[in-house]
């Protein structure tokens, strides 16, 4: 992968969600390129574990993408114990299971969206790597992952951010307004 979209950051050491994508990458000149059609915030560099150590933050909540085949979506649920260890990794077919207990946990979506750039396909391949449930609901009710595998590969979709927010009805929130941004999928249809 040459590089991974975002949709969301570190502000003062907390999560915060963004409406335009945020991309990063270990390539400078993929960087760059990403600015060249992206625009907002020129690359620069960001504290990382991985080796995609330039970010750029672009002007742009939705890009259009190629997508190779059916697997290039792939929707899991994981469970990670609190050392850090897989416990669960199901696709709905195929599960591994550890015998590490997790009490009053249950796995997560894990969403994998593979994809190269419609306006610069020669760059490579990037990821989008999600937890979101609302995403994975989304995917689910519109039948994404089926509709993907029937198509004639590849295919044209679009990738976008979509603001949500709700007032919270209960928890350690309620009554304050809710707020975050949530990938949307949608096909386009063959690549002509």
């Amino acid at each position: 992968m040459v590089g991974r979209f975002r949709s969301g950051h570190q502000l003062s050491g907390r999560p915060a969600s963004l409406e335009e994508w945020r991309i990063t990458t270990g390539d400078p000149e993929v960087a760059v390129k990403v600015y060249d059609l992206f625009g907002a915030h020129e690359p620069q560099d960001w504290e990382t574990k991985g080796e995609d150590s330039f970010e750029v933050f672009t002007a742009v909540p939705e890009v259009e993408i190629i997508l190779a085949d059916a697997k290039a979506l792939r929707q899991r649920m994981v469970l990670w114990s609190r050392p850090g260890k897989l416990v669960i990794d199901s696709d709905g077919g195929e599960e591994l299971v550890d015998d590490t207990p997790a009490p009053f946990r249950g796995p997560e979506p894990l969403i994998d969206l593979t994809f190269g750039l419609a306006a610069a396909p020669e760059l490579g391949r990037f990821v989008l790597r999600s937890h979101s449930w609302s995403w994975a609901t989304d995917l689910a009710r519109n039948g994404t992952g089926e509709q993907l595998a029937a198509a004639p590969t590849p295919v044209r979709a679009s990738l976008a951010l979509e603001k949500v927010s709700f007032i919270a009805k209960n928890g350690p929130r309620a009554g304050q307004l809710v707020a975050y941004s949530k990938p949307r999928l949608a096909l386009r249809g063959a690549l002509a």
